[in-house]
């Protein structure tokens, strides 16, 4: 009888100073693992590093409330010791917020996550929008215009991954956006089509003078309601 060696799941919140791309974030997850002493399960692409799953990913240039990962152990460890070896460990910038045990069945946030929170903030009056938003996001489509270096364009409907689009102040808008299948829309274009912006198709995007902070991640219970993870 083969037995398989036992991993038990940490689930870590955390945040994170300023705007870090998606693979700053797993590098300094992975450092305060490795710095922490703790007994890590090894990833299988190395079995140096830590095994881990962060996610699901920021956009680029967007700032965040909270982050989560999952960690995994080869032996128990205690909720209040990770938190403070994982604390203790951190680079700068990243701030360990709180730690769980979670049974390892249960699906990682990247794959937990459906609908997740934008808080946009800006002088939006600056780009003329032809439409107040909250009216312009109540329209049957949202089309976003992306173009290509090429001069080829296309025009993509955010229609169904919108939620709900709410200016909280003249100069906060926000934004709630649900994966559909394996696919989803990011914030900045969802802005860009309510104020008349055009997209590349080639590289990454952001408004320079635009804030955008993902606030909240959902998951959506047995009986259809969403539940902040």
């Amino acid at each position: 009888m083969i037995t398989s060696p036992k991993i038990y799941k940490m689930r870590v919140a955390f945040t994170v100073s300023g705007s870090w791309d998606h693979k700053r974030i797993f590098s300094a997850l992975r450092s305060a693992v490795l710095g922490s002493g703790l007994p890590f399960e090894p990833a299988k692409v190395n079995k140096n590093w830590p095994r881990l799953a962060y996610g699901p990913a920021l956009g680029y240039g967007q700032y965040s409330l909270g982050e989560y990962a999952d960690l995994y152990f080869s032996s128990p460890v205690k909720e209040e010791e990770t938190a403070a070896a994982l604390a203790k460990a951190a680079p700068r910038g990243l701030s360990v917020l709180r730690v769980a045990r979670v049974p390892y069945a249960l699906p990682s946030v990247s794959n937990l996550a459906e609908v997740s929170q934008y808080g946009v903030e800006g002088e939006f009056a600056r780009y003329a929008p032809a439409s107040a938003a909250e009216e312009f996001f109540a329209q049957d489509h949202i089309y976003v215009t992306v173009r290509s270096t090429t001069g080829m364009s296309m025009q993509r409907d955010l229609k169904p991954f919108l939620l709900r689009a709410k200016m909280v102040r003249p100069d906060k808008l926000e934004l709630l956006l649900r994966r559909v299948g394996e696919k989803s829309a990011k914030p900045e274009h969802a802005v860009a089509a309510w104020l008349g912006q055009e997209v590349p198709a080639e590289e990454e995007f952001t408004f320079e003078d635009l804030k955008f902070t993902r606030e909240v991640l959902y998951w959506r219970d047995g009986a259809g309601e969403l539940r902040a993870v």
